[in-house]
């Protein structure tokens, strides 16, 4: 194995146990919720989503279920 890609590995596994050092700042994701798939973005510290819950209120189920899923990350 080439000796630089070696150690990009060892370098990646050494950022991925230093999360703070990574912000998502932009997220898109489909959400398969029981009756319907939502599309759900995360873009400057806000959650959005297109069910009818969400437009209503400013959040919902699956923006909720996205941050706990995320809570690891900084957002």
């Amino acid at each position: 194995m080439d000796s630089s890609l070696v150690r990009k590995i060892e370098k990646a596994k050494d950022y991925a146990e230093q999360p703070d050092r990574v912000k998502i700042t932009q997220y898109k994701a489909q959400f398969r919720g029981g009756n319907n798939d939502h599309s759900i973005t995360y873009e400057t510290g806000r959650w959005d989503c297109d069910c009818s819950y969400f437009s209503g209120r400013g959040t919902c189920n699956h923006t909720m279920a996205m941050d706990l899923m995320l809570n690891r990350m900084a957002l």
